[in-house]
Order: C-alpha cells, then structure tokens, then sequence
C-alpha cells in the first residue's frame, strides 16, 4: 500500500513498482486514518497488504501515529517509512513505533524495490546516511529530542538487560555490533568471514534471543546499551 498525501508521488512509487512481476499495489491512502480503513477492508476481503510505504507528515492522521496502529491491529502487515529529510524526527518516532525500516524520498528506484523486499521477508530497511547521522546524534552528549527517543525507560533495572546479553554467544555479540554500526548482511559477513547464510541465522538468533522485532530495533538496543 501506498500512503502518502501527494497523489504524485504515489504515482511515481506505484510506476515504479509496476514493472516488479512479485509486487502489486494492492490499494492506496492520502493519510493515516485512510490507510487504516484499507487496511481493515482488505483483511475484511481476505487479501491483506504485506508492506505499507508510509509518509510521515500528512495532514489528518501523520504517519507515526499510523504506524503505531498498524503494528498493533495489524501484525502481518510491515510498514517501511519515507522521510524527505536526512534526519526526520517523525521517520525516528515511526521506527520507535514499529517500522521496519525507513528510506528518504530521493532513493533510487533500485534501492526503493530492495527495501520493500527486505522488510517483505522480514529483515529491516534503513538509509545508510539516515543511520549514521541517527547514531551520531545518539552518541552525542547531551543530545536532543532524537538522541532521548531512544534512551532506555528512567529507572529501567540494569540486571535484566545484562541478563538478556549473557544468551548472546561471543560471535552474536559481534554480529549484534556490526548491526548496530548499519552493516547489512554482506558487509558482516566480509567482516567476520562467515557465509552470508550464516550470518543470517547470527542475525535471527539475535533478534530472537533480544526479543526484538527487527534490524532497526537492534540498532536502537545496542545503542542504548553502549554497544
């Protein structure tokens, strides 16, 4: 699905998409509430819609507040947010609330069609520019509203967190690292010299053992936790 308040740039996504034999635009929305109307009127009719492409500043219902529907009413479905700036910070409140993944708007038709897959088969999407700056501005102290987004809950326990990361094997906590510095697949893999099949299964058992719902997810936990 497509959801964004411009009806040309829906056009161009769905041009683009439309020379993809394994992808179809099953519907269309203008704003959050739309899509979650289509959302329930596709479940209704059996269909479903695997990936959303969301928008995050739209009048009427924004995107962050969207996706955090979704993800509740809707867990089969995955939602890959759009941001026209390097540094959103709807497109860091959407991945807060669930997205599996965000890309700026001037990606390359080639790395549009990529992300939709990835987050299709349940990995993640992330610009790499958007995640170095996402990190920068985490690792910077005293950093604002898009550094304390992520910060863990005031008076979070420290045990069960060191608890959670003692069922990481060593080469799990590599791969963890290596995550949280925005490599993807191929790159942990050069890195390590594993298979990329290997690192993949790394990669689940991570996520796994973590509790969390995907590659963006691990960035934002390693982060918090200084890894």
């Amino acid at each position: 699905m497509l959801v964004d308040d411009q009806e040309l740039i829906r056009t161009g996504f769905r041009l683009v998409l439309l020379s993809e034999t394994d992808m179809e635009v099953v519907a269309e929305a203008g704003d959050g509430g739309e899509a979650l109307a289509e959302l329930a009127r596709l479940s209704g009719a059996g269909t479903g819609c695997d990936v959303v492409l969301m928008d995050v500043r739209m009048p009427g219902m924004n995107g962050i507040d969207a996706t955090k529907r979704i993800v509740a009413e809707f867990p089969n479905t995955r939602v890959l947010v759009l941001t026209t700036f390097d540094l959103d910070e709807y497109a860091i409140g959407a991945i807060q609330a669930g997205a599996s993944g965000f890309l700026l708007k001037d990606a390359r038709p080639t790395e549009l069609v990529d992300a939709i897959r990835r987050v299709a088969s349940g990995d993640a999407a992330m610009a790499p520019a958007v995640t170095a700056r996402m990190i920068e501005r985490m690792r910077e102290p005293g950093a604002g509203t898009q550094a304390t987004m992520f910060a863990a809950p005031a008076g979070a326990a420290d045990a069960p967190v060191a608890a959670e990361l003692k069922e990481l094997t060593e080469r799990e906590l590599d791969v963890l690292r290596l995550i949280a510095d925005g490599k993807n697949n191929s790159e942990i893999s050069a890195t390590l010299f594993l298979s990329e099949s290997t690192v993949k299964t790394h990669v689940g058992r991570v996520l796994a053992k973590l509790q969390l719902r995907d590659r963006v997810h691990a960035v934002i936990f390693a982060k918090q936790h200084g890894l």
